[in-house]
């Protein structure tokens, strides 16, 4: 694959104060293409120096950005979601270059992502609050709500665009200025949103970018520096419980976007048809590198080993290769990590007992690549049942009651997402309310819209992104008292 134009074009240095500046100690690192293993692009490589200065330029206009019209705000994010889908393929093609999905889900993901942006410009004009009256009739109560300051934002690889916009979309909508860490390994397309981000008059200092491959230094300048006043970050769990440490002692506010450990319920009664389109989305959107993947397959006894037999067909038939080619269905795995923890993994299952139904290989040649694979009879003391795969495999378990599938999906110290398919309309309600997740997809393999709040619970997080909840992450409540003339 030749490097996309698109990459090319790009600025990579960090971008502080409205400029494009490159790291103190000159460092750069490279970035690589997942299918090929080529050099796409050298970035520049930030540490607590450039830290401290993204952070000095927040601060320096937050009290000017927080007093900019709503509408000026709004109308900000409404350009900039214009830009994003005028420029669609262009961002699609650097998505995929740098991390691998193919062309066609890689569009998917900047509509998706670009419609955060239209979201939050709708949100910014409706900030509300309320005035209320005590009860004793002696004194009036104002209620505001106010922006809660400079923001550091961490985005994980495997949406590159949406995660981006998912935070810095209610941070402008509500009036913060921002700090802003992209993943190492997929920075081309944030560094891509933010030259979208400053043509739409985003003004200077408002958002500061530093990219690294030392996120410890970096992020931690800003985690121990009392002016930064929330973080939101999305990621591991391990990382995410120790940012909380952090923000314990400046008392920041926070929100956690953590991992996932997502359990997929089939009924016997479900429409398997319903079923396998839904486990589909479920699984394979993303070449299963998404949090809420459905890690866990449960399938009632009487339909399991339809059910499986019809899923590895569906995933044997797709084609594995390059994003960029017309025709792929699964692009590679983001790096040689990730890649050896998924063949890991599948090994443990096959040797505990597990029947490959298909795939349970990787295919020649470079790249990270892994075979779309169906695994049935899967030992729950497997790896694979406890651990986020982060892959295109797909682990079947039969279970026989309805009080066994929610044992099951409950059997896990994490609850972002989980799916539930059955055209019992009582089993439905029953087991969406008894199942320990923060959304629940109902006869669906997506759960995730910019208009819905998206978060978990448990140790997968805290807070919630998206929705009219997700601007609220973002705002202070201020009372005023005064007394009742």
């Amino acid at each position: 694959m030749t490097t996309p134009a698109a990459v090319s074009k790009l600025n990579t240095d960090l971008f502080i104060d409205g400029q494009w500046v490159p790291a103190r100690s000159g460092a750069t690192f490279d970035v690589v293409n997942p299918a090929t293993e080529e050099v796409l692009a050298v970035v520049a490589d930030g540490a607590a120096a450039d830290a401290t200065a993204a952070l000095d330029a927040a601060v320096a206009v937050q009290a000017e950005w927080a007093a900019t019209a709503p509408r000026e705000r709004g109308e900000i994010l409404r350009r900039a979601f214009e830009l994003i889908t005028e420029r669609a393929d262009e961002i699609a093609s650097i998505m995929t270059a740098e991390m691998g999905k193919p062309l066609a889900e890689a569009k998917g993901e900047v509509a998706y992502g670009a419609e955060f942006f239209r979201w939050f410009s709708e949100e910014a004009v409706r900030i509300s609050g309320d005035q209320l009256l005590a009860p004793d009739g002696k004194t009036r109560y104002f209620v505001q709500r106010q922006p809660v300051g400079p923001c550091v934002l961490v985005t994980p690889w495997n949406f590159p665009l949406a995660m981006g916009t998912r935070k810095i979309g209610p941070a402008v909508a509500a009036g913060c200025t921002m700090v802003f860490k992209p993943a190492e390994l997929t920075p081309l397309t944030s560094l891509a949103l933010v030259e979208i981000l400053a043509e739409a008059g985003l003004p200077d200092g408002v958002l500061n970018v530093v990219n690294t491959t030392d996120p410890g230094e970096v992020v931690t300048a800003w985690m121990t520096d009392p002016r930064a006043r929330k973080v939101s970050f999305t990621g591991s769990t391990p990382v995410g419980k120790h940012l909380l440490k952090q923000a314990a002692d400046n008392v920041m506010r926070t929100s956690m976007e953590l991992g996932g450990n997502a359990p997929f319920l089939v009924f016997d009664d479900a429409d398997l048809d319903v079923a396998i389109g839904g486990a589909m989305a479920a699984k394979m959107r993303n070449m299963g590198e998404a949090c809420v993947a459905a890690n866990r397959i449960y399938v009632q006894s009487g339909v399991a080993e339809e059910f499986s037999n019809r899923l590895a067909e569906k995933m044997g038939a797709l084609t594995v290769g390059d994003g960029a080619t017309e025709g792929v269905g699964v692009g590679p795995l983001i790096e040689q990590k990730a890649l050896d923890k998924v063949v890991q993994l599948v090994d443990d299952a096959v040797e505990g007992g597990a029947e490959v139904k298909v795939g349970g290989d990787r295919p020649a040649g470079d790249g990270f690549f892994y075979n779309p694979t169906v695994l049935s009879n899967v030992s729950s003391e497997s790896d694979l049942m406890s651990t986020e795969i982060f892959g295109p495999v797909a682990a079947v378990v039969p279970f026989d009651t309805e009080e066994e599938a929610i044992a099951l999906a409950n059997a896990t110290p994490f609850g972002l997402a989980g799916y539930l398919f059955t055209t019992d309309l009582n089993r439905a309600f029953r087991v969406s309310d008894a199942m320990e997740v923060g959304m629940v997809g109902l006869n669906t393999g997506i759960v995730s819209n910019p208009a819905a709040p998206f978060g978990g619970i448990k140790q997968s997080g805290l807070g919630r992104e998206g929705g009219s909840e997700g601007i609220d992450e973002f705002l202070e409540v201020k009372l005023i008292a005064m007394p009742q003339p």
